[in-house]
């Protein structure tokens, strides 16, 4: 296993490019399934959870082909060879439920392992399965796995009670191809559900509505292959904008869209840092001022993102003030609380809300990365912290970060990754 060997390093300065959005090309991957005919999917990000997906996707019956030098993956699938997805590819990657509305739609059954990924908390499927039985599906939850069957999918209403990011990916995939009109209601309203929309409808779909909480979906009888251009991450967007705050820099960062990382620019205004918005990305610039705390609640988007909670933390650690995070989204996502405060930080845990007392001085110590985000801030405390900082379990941050070390370095931090 690989970890990374971080230094208290220099401000970072530079210029960084963001990578195409793991959290949007997963679903656009899956969805591939639907057509008839090739998709080729541009900017995809080159990232272990993307190589699940190709190899998941192939075991089912995919022609998967790999394009590195444009960041391109083309997808065609003929035939279905197979409506189960295996248990050592699902295990790896919570995002592999995600085949399970285009298999029913373009099957009639889908037999799907439990998924793993991140521990950051329960994130039942009940939600996917309500929404596929409302479409007409009969759904098995077995020890382990979960099987739907149906002759027919057909168009209904149908209102989540919690806006949830797959359920509405997955249901959403199942209704293209659903006979009449589905109405969703209370759907999760994140710029990746609006690629994933935008994906279909180029496919031939009939998509209203995405990014509102209210989507309207007519049912079409077959779709056809297509091109896309992923989003940018907007995650990764926002590691790098905390990144210039914490090491008191001034980064440019390229490939951007604002709009999706609005609550992370709000909340780095109320600490003091300059953010400048133009036609070439996104400045940060963390040394005008001296820094100081804010409060942070997580909440569906447009709200401020839990997968931005950790790193902020590692932002306030250091800034002067007390501040309060309210984790609404994961009930456990403090994980990486007890590995910052073995760095020297001062955050305690009430219940949902964690407390942090800033200004302190980190110390570099061996810290384990429980999950992608939680690593991230580890590192970005790294960058920060006296003497030298190792963390390990390193697999978790290469779920999700595209190039990581080496644009870090790029900007100055001083970084290796190193084989255990």
């Amino acid at each position: 296993m690989g970890k990374f060997i971080v230094e208290k390093s220099e401000p970072l300065n530079g210029v960084v490019e963001i990578s195409g959005s793991k959290n949007a090309v997963l679903p656009i991957m899956a969805a591939a399934l639907l057509a008839h005919g090739s998709c080729e999917i541009m900017e995809a990000p080159v990232l272990r959870d993307v190589d699940v997906m190709c190899k998941l996707l192939s075991s089912i019956g995919s022609k998967v082909k790999t394009k590195y030098e444009n960041n391109s993956i083309e997808i065609l699938t003929d035939n279905v060879i197979a409506e189960e997805a295996p248990y050592e590819l699902v295990k790896k990657m919570r995002a592999s439920i995600l085949v399970m509305g285009p298999l029913i739609a373009r099957t009639g059954k889908a037999k799907i392992a439990l998924p793993g990924g991140c521990a950051i908390g329960a994130r039942p499927i009940a939600l996917h399965l309500k929404g596929l039985r409302a479409l007409g599906a009969e759904v098995k939850e077995g020890h382990g796995y979960v099987e739907a069957k149906a002759d027919k999918l057909v168009g209904s209403n149908i209102y989540l009670d919690f806006p949830s990011v797959g359920a509405t990916e997955n249901i959403m995939m199942a209704a293209v191809l659903a006979e009449g009109v589905t109405i969703l209601e209370n759907a999760a309203q994140e710029p990746e559900i609006v690629d994933l929309a935008n994906f279909l409808n180029k496919m031939g779909a009939k998509i209203k509505g995405a990014g509102t909480d209210t989507i309207k979906i007519e049912g079409v009888s077959e779709l056809h292959g297509t091109k896309h251009t992923v989003i940018p991450d907007r995650i990764e967007t926002g590691t790098f904008m905390v990144a210039a705050a914490i090491t008191r820099g001034n980064i440019l960062i390229k490939n951007v869209v604002s709009d999706h990382v609005k609550p992370v620019i709000a909340k780095l205004k109320e600490c003091g840092v300059k953010v400048e918005d133009s036609d070439e990305g996104i400045r940060i610039i963390g040394n005008i001022r001296p820094l100081i705390a804010t409060d942070i609640k997580t909440l569906p988007y447009p709200g401020f993102p839990t997968d931005m909670q950790s790193q902020f933390m590692s932002l306030l650690a250091t800034v002067k003030g007390s501040s309060v995070v309210i984790e609404n989204v994961f009930e456990n996502r403090y994980m990486h609380i007890g590995e910052l405060n073995r760095m020297g930080a001062n955050i305690k845990i009430e219940g949902r809300s964690a407390v942090i007392q800033g200004e302190n001085i980190l110390q570099g110590t061996q810290v384990v990365s429980t999950d992608l985000r939680a690593g991230a801030a580890l590192v970005l405390a790294g960058l920060i912290a006296e003497g030298t900082t190792e963390i390990s379990d390193i697999y978790h941050i290469e779920r999700g970060y595209s190039d990581f070390v080496e644009k870090f370095r790029s900007l100055g931090a001083k970084i290796v990754r190193i084989e255990d």
